[in-house]
């Protein structure tokens, strides 16, 4: 579905005037390569400033690179723009691709007549989205007295309404409440699973990450330093994990050969290791009576906040 390969990104920027200012040159991606294949929910990480944006900029066709190839569903997205955003989605976080004074249903209603959806795949795509989403309350409300959740579900239900083999999700949950966030990552995974749309999903929600994709890329300083599977990520980076216990009573001593003790109060002890967790647990159950216990994995927002901080990736 899409293949990059060397793409290189330069900005200029002018500073210092106009008379005597001089040009910076800052490449903002530097030859990142990557495949996403049908299908695949991927998401692409990295601190502010990093290349992500950038990068989406290239693929839906915004943005002229200054190096490398790149293919979205074997069309060149700048060069074949008009048949390259026929067959693909987006939403923005921050942005809206509804009419502001309009309600939601208008807006539909032209997006329809912009992507030429025949009127029954339309209203088959409208109905289904209207339940999946719940839209029905605010179908005739203005874009502009949405609340951000009701916006950002109208969002996706545009997006998708000509049936994209692509979805670009950018900060899709910013800003968002707890129900309103777990509805729209049910919804991705419905259109992932049911129509085997592809998404590319950039993000600082880590939970949006754990939910939707199995793979991760990281880009950082315009480098691409990692692309694998999120659980060898947080396995490689993640530290160690933790083994929480609840004793029958409170140990004499709580310390546990081939652990880490990292608190204890009580009867209840907190301890960390490396490794399979079968080894631990029986060491635990041996040592003393115990009542019950956890298997706590390393947390991924810890583990992405190590990984820039520490600079893990470019060791």
């Amino acid at each position: 579905m899409i293949d990059v390969q060397q793409l290189r990104k330069i900005y200029r920027v002018r500073s210092g005037g106009v008379l005597r200012g001089q040009t910076r040159v800052m490449e903002a991606v530097k030859d990142v390569s990557f495949t996403v294949q049908a299908g695949e929910v991927v998401g692409y990480l990295g601190p502010n400033g990093a290349g992500k944006s950038t990068t989406i900029k290239v693929l839906t066709g915004l943005l002229v690179p200054d190096g490398g190839v790149v293919t979205v569903g074997g069309l060149v997205p700048w060069r074949e723009r008009r048949r390259h955003v026929a067959r693909l989605g987006a939403v923005f976080g921050q942005r809206t691709t509804l009419w502001w004074d309009l309600p939601v249903r208008d807006s539909l209603d032209l997006l329809r007549h912009v992507y030429r959806v025949p009127a029954g795949r339309f209203r088959e795509n409208l109905a289904r989205f209207t339940e999946l989403l719940e839209l029905e309350p605010f179908l005739g409300t203005p874009a502009r007295s949405l609340s951000l959740g009701q916006r950002m579900r109208a969002d996706l239900a545009a997006a998708l309404l000509h049936d994209p083999a692509l979805l670009f999700l950018d900060e899709p949950t910013v800003g968002l409440d707890v129900v309103a966030r777990e509805r729209i990552r049910a919804f991705v995974e419905h259109v992932n699973r049911e129509q085997g749309v592809t998404v590319l999903l950039t993000t600082h929600d880590l939970m949006d990450v754990q939910r939707l994709a199995r793979r991760v890329m990281i880009i950082d300083h315009g480098t691409l330093l990692y692309d694998g599977a999120l659980a060898a990520l947080q396995q490689r980076y993640g530290g160690a994990r933790e083994l929480l216990v609840d004793f029958e009573t409170a140990p004499t001593c709580p310390d546990v050969p081939g652990l880490d003790l990292v608190h204890a109060e009580g009867a209840r002890v907190r301890y960390a290791f490396s490794g399979p967790a079968a080894g631990p647990i029986a060491r635990v159950t041996a040592h003393a009576p115990v009542r019950d216990l956890t298997v706590q994995e390393p947390d991924l927002d810890t583990t992405i906040r190590r990984i820039y901080e520490e600079g893990l990736l470019r060791v």
